[in-house]
Formats: C-alpha cells, sequence, structure tokens
C-alpha cells in the first residue's frame, strides 16, 4: 500500500506527540491505513488530510496548553511546521488544529481532538518505522457500525467504505462488537436507513470521490460485502432477508 509523502509527514507528527509523552491516542483513517497494512491489506485505500486524536487527562486541559504541548512535541522531533489553533474543544465539539508550511503559510493538514470521552483500548502501531498509540481494530469496527446502524449513515459513508476494507482482513465478531460499544456507552440504531434506503445510500456513495490511484467499488459490490460482514449483529427478523441476498 503507498504512503505519500504528506501521510509520512503525519505519521511523523503522530509519532512526535506520542514520544512527548502527550496524553493522546489516534484514531480514524490515519490509524486505519495503519492497521490494514499491519493486517496484509496491499490495495490502495481512500486517502485523509486529518488526523484524529483522543485526549485524556484528570482535568480539562486550557487550549493554550495544548496547542503549546504539540509545538513542543515538534520541536523535540525537528518538524518544522506552524500549529494554530482554530477551533477550541466543547460539548460536543472537538478542537481543531492547523498544521501550516512556516514558509507559505499553506495548510498542509489538521488535527481534531476530543477532550475527555469515554476511554478506548488502543496498541502500539509502527508504519515506516514510526510509532504511535491508536484504537484497536476492534474499536473501529465497532465504532463504525454503530454509526453505520443510524441515519447518520448518509452523512458517514466512509464507514461504510472502511468496514468494506476491514471485510477483507478481520473477522467479525459480533458479541465482541457489542460488549465494545457497551464498554463504550454507545448503542446501535435499528439499521433502517442502511437496509431500507439503498438509493440514499447509492446517491450517498456515488458522490463520494476516491482521490489518486484509488479504485472505486461499484455501490453493489460494497453494500452486499458490508451487509454480508456484519449480518450478524443486524436484528434477527431483518437476517433472515439479508441470507437470502
Amino acid at each position: 500500500m503507498y504512503i505519500s509523502e504528506e501521510e509520512k509527514l503525519m505519521y511523523r507528527v503522530m509519532e512526535a506527540i506520542y514520544d512527548s509523552g502527550i496524553p493522546m491516542d489516534f484514531k480514524g483513517a490515519m490509524v486505519l491505513k495503519a492497521c490494514l497494512i499491519e493486517a496484509g491489506f496491499s490495495e490502495e485505500i481512500r486517502h485523509t488530510t486529518d488526523i484524529d486524536a483522543n485526549w485524556y487527562s484528570d482535568s480539562e486541559p486550557a487550549p493554550e496548553q495544548m496547542t503549546d504541548s504539540i509545538k513542543e512535541a515538534l520541536r523535540n522531533s525537528n518538524i518544522d511546521l506552524n500549529v494554530v489553533l482554530y477551533r477550541p474543544y466543547g460539548k460536543g465539539r472537538s478542537a481543531g488544529f492547523d498544521f501550516k508550511d512556516p514558509e507559505t503559510g499553506d495548510n498542509i493538514f489538521s488535527l481534531d481532538v476530543d477532550v475527555n470521552r469515554p476511554l478506548q483500548p488502543t496498541k502500539i502501531y509502527e508504519i515506516s518505522g514510526l510509532c504511535f498509540r491508536g484504537i484497536i481494530p476492534l474499536q473501529m469496527i465497532a465504532d463504525k457500525v454503530s454509526a453505520v446502524s443510524t441515519d447518520h449513515v448518509f452523512r458517514r459513508i466512509k464507514d461504510v467504505i472502511d468496514l468494506y476494507y476491514f471485510s477483507h482482513v478481520f473477522t467479525f465478531d459480533g458479541s465482541k462488537v457489542m460488549q465494545t460499544l457497551e464498554d463504550s456507552g454507545r448503542i446501535l440504531g435499528s439499521f433502517d436507513g442502511f437496509l431500507n434506503r439503498q438509493e440514499e445510500l447509492r446517491h450517498a456513495y456515488q458522490k463520494y470521490r476516491f482521490t489518486g490511484d484509488v479504485s472505486k467499488p461499484s455501490f453493489d459490490e460494497l453494500y452486499f460485502r458490508v451487509k454480508t460482514y456484519i449480518k450478524d449483529i443486524i436484528p434477527i427478523e431483518i437476517n433472515k432477508e439479508v441470507d437470502r441476498v
């Protein structure tokens, strides 16, 4: 799987934050990519220009403290980027940081940080010789299933795409997914949108753009594979219909 120069820089920043001892764990597409590579998935996947993370501390950190900590981590790792807080965190809102080219001032990528959300299990990943702490594959799968089970699926079509990727390398264990959701304080929706509004879902998928040389499977292939992958967690009265597909 190809790792762009921009992605290598993003992984360097993630390692710098990990090495600094900042109480931050990573999630999102950058962890997904490392996870899939580790599992032996070789095809190109969707690209991102965002890093996603969780910050855990006994008290609520001041936005300036978060910014200064990230800047220091980059200095200690000789990473020459400017860090700008463009959105302070709040109730239901993550903190947002832009990482800018120090010469041009152009945005290179961003970092979204949730603060003191429920703890999630993590592990150490290594990619291209760079290490960081990120959430485990089971947690990612559970989070994505949770989104797909609600009407958020139409705004979170990338979660359906990611489950398609996961289906190639990870066995789906419904009981473990349910336990992970319970531990995270999350519940499943009815899957009504995913199962009964396929044309709306198809439209959302058709609008989603894959950049670079990433191949885009047909909607029918994607949909059938994901529905089959997660069928053990779909309500039993619907599960019978899935088996007949």
